[in-house]
């Protein structure tokens, strides 16, 4: 018996050879869809989704040349490549199914067919689309995958164990997630591991960022196009949504998505439906989203440049990561990590760090955060003379209390003074406010606003 999700499309002018057909078929298992003029075989393949099609060569009265068919699967073709199509003819001569393999079909039959043959080649020629199907998804899968393997997330310090708990429940579910922190802090790393740990990791994980798409390649790259909807579409392409079918779909820097963008995005996020540019044909799928952004999507809402619908859409559950300066006690480890990892892609044997070369790493304020980290150790791999980073190797300045600031945002100097000042008075916020000359409410607000 055939799978009882093949679905043939059969088409014939002659309504006695399609009711024999649509028996036969039926009675193996498979759905069946009847097309009696090549108009209605051209619609039915643009409006819905085949695994074979069993295609007559002549329509039109008293024609016998096959040319109408020859001409059917070139146009099928261009419409589907993958889609494998069988053409009948009951000329005894084979010429016309040559003309039309010549033009795409995979195979033919004649009339009157015998049913055992019939069915044998129609089963190897679905069976052999399913794998060029397969193939072709994931070539296209494997170019948007990242070839090196995601390092872990290293976290030991009291400022990630609840992020790290947070994780631990969150990621075995479908949830939305809204990843957000500075740049550099690691978000992709924290969408891979809610992957990894979720029921849809055997399927793919793509990343988009669509913060970096104009709004003329933004529908094209999420939801595919058709050959020759717009100038250069040469060929057919999968979109994003479709290339995580089944898995993953992380978006990256979703603040930046234009608000006439962000209603297409809606759309496909609330129903899992959506149509390829240049095709009227409604497709569905069903992708676990991550998100990720630095921005605050509450106040861009609030001054009308993100949509709040969007917003709940995309954050049944945020994981905030704190900035690397937040979370010291973790540099030495990932300096280690890195280190290692670095020495190895590179051939050098190095023991570790020199004393003053961690103590560069630990004050330096890192306003790139973790990614700023890994650059500077990969730099000091490719300088270090000895069998241990010095200091010099890094090409840090050291930090000094005068100058910390000057590497942080307006908004992060602000939450890093707060922070001084709490730590100076021993957690006393009504002496920490009086020494910034903030009231009391006005501290706890910002303390609100910087999760601190």
């Amino acid at each position: 018996m055939s799978p009882p999700s093949a679905r043939i499309l059969i088409a014939d002018d002659d309504p006695d050879v399609l009711a024999a057909l649509r028996l036969l078929l039926r009675g193996e298992g498979f759905e069946v869809h009847a097309a009696n003029a090549p108009a209605r075989v051209v619609a039915a393949v643009e409006g819905e989704d085949f695994d074979a099609a069993l295609l007559d060569l002549n329509y039109a009265r008293d024609t016998t040349s096959g040319r109408e068919g020859v001409e059917l699967v070139r146009r099928l073709r261009d419409l589907d490549p993958t889609l494998p199509v069988i053409v009948m003819t009951a000329w005894g001569s084979v010429e016309g199914a040559v003309a039309a393999v010549l033009g795409g079909a995979r195979d033919y039959i004649e009339k009157p067919w015998d049913n055992k043959r019939l069915l044998a080649t129609l089963r190897s020629q679905i069976e052999l689309s399913a794998a060029l199907r397969r193939a072709r998804r994931l070539e296209l899968e494997n170019r948007l995958l990242s070839p090196d393997g995601a390092p872990p997330l290293i976290a030991e310090s009291p400022a990630m164990r609840p992020v790290m708990d947070l994780i631990a429940r969150v990621a075995p579910s479908d949830a939305s997630v809204l990843v957000t922190g500075e740049h550099g802090t690691g978000k992709e790393l924290v969408a891979c591991i809610l992957h990894a740990a979720s029921p849809r990791a055997a399927r793919p994980m793509v990343t988009v960022n669509v913060g970096g798409l104009s709004e003329s390649l933004f529908e094209s790259e999420l939801f595919g196009h058709e050959r020759g909807a717009f100038t250069g579409a040469r060929g057919e392409r999968l979109g994003r949504f479709e290339l995580a079918d089944g898995g993953t779909l992380f978006l990256d820097e979703i603040a930046n998505v234009p608000l006439a963008q962000q209603a297409k995005l809606l759309r496909v996020l609330q129903t899992g439906e959506f149509e390829r540019v240049g095709s009227s044909r409604t497709r569905r799928v069903s992708v676990r989203l991550v998100s990720a952004t630095n921005a605050d999507l509450r106040a861009e809402v609030a001054v009308g440049r993100f949509r709040e619908d969007l917003l709940f859409r995309i954050d049944t559950v945020e994981i905030h990561l704190p900035p690397l300066r937040e979370r010291r006690e973790d540099i030495p480890l990932l300096g280690a990590h890195f280190l290692e990892r670095h020495a190895t892609r590179y051939g050098k044997r190095l023991a570790g760090f020199e004393p003053e070369a961690l103590e560069a790493l630990r004050a330096h304020p890192w306003p790139g955060n973790v990614r700023e980290l890994d650059h500077a150790v990969e730099r000091a791999v490719l300088l270090a003379i000895g069998d241990q980073v010095r200091a010099a190797d890094l090409g840090l300045k050291p930090a000094e209390a005068g100058t910390t600031l000057d590497h942080l945002t307006l908004d992060e100097a602000e939450k890093e003074l707060m922070r001084r000042a709490l730590k100076r008075h021993e957690g006393n916020v009504s002496e920490a406010a009086k020494a910034l000359g903030l009231s009391r409410s006005a501290f706890y607000r910002r303390l609100e606003r910087h999760r601190l």
